[in-house]
């Protein structure tokens, strides 16, 4: 197993959302900042993917496009921007993991119905093996997380940390 991180969308503009949104991105932070140090910890990457939408002025550089400040994202990491929900979907994130020779991708981020979904079921069509770390993923609504959890193969945090020793 050669395993990459993916933190998918997680962004300050999506904790205005509502106050939902905001607590479950909030708690999803401190499991995907598990995540990322028990990946560093290994030195195994982490990919950042950002959403991008020009008529909602969600652009590099602009209000609301960075990760939140309490998120252990590194400018070091690599840093994927997407248009869809799929964030394999015209961006280079496959080639990436090709070149960083990685087979299985560890999925954490927002939205768990959306974006989560689809990256998973992309990386699933290009004959990778997606996990979720379980906790990690947001949403606007918490049904939704629970029922990504359960279509989707996942991991606890902890069991996570037991298989990359």
């Amino acid at each position: 197993m050669k395993p990459v991180l993916l933190v998918i969308d997680v962004q300050k503009a999506f904790y205005q959302e509502s106050p939902v949104t905001a607590q479950s991105l909030t708690e999803a932070v401190q499991v995907i900042n598990m995540a990322i140090g028990a990946f560093r910890k290994h030195n195994l990457p982490v990919i950042c993917i950002q959403h991008m939408n020009k008529s909602e002025n969600l652009l590099p550089g602009q209000p609301g496009f960075d990760t939140p400040d309490e998120m252990d994202v590194m400018p070091t990491d690599i840093h994927i921007y997407k248009t869809y929900g799929n964030s394999f979907n015209k961006t280079s994130l496959y080639q990436t993991i090709q070149d960083l020779g990685a087979d299985t991708i560890f999925i954490t981020g927002f939205s768990a119905a959306y974006c989560v979904l689809s990256t998973y079921r992309g990386a699933e069509d290009l004959d990778l093996k997606p996990i979720l770390v379980r906790y990690g993923i947001a949403s606007h609504d918490p049904r939704q997380i629970e029922l990504v959890e359960e279509l989707c193969s996942h991991l606890t945090p902890g069991a996570l940390l037991r298989v990359l020793e």
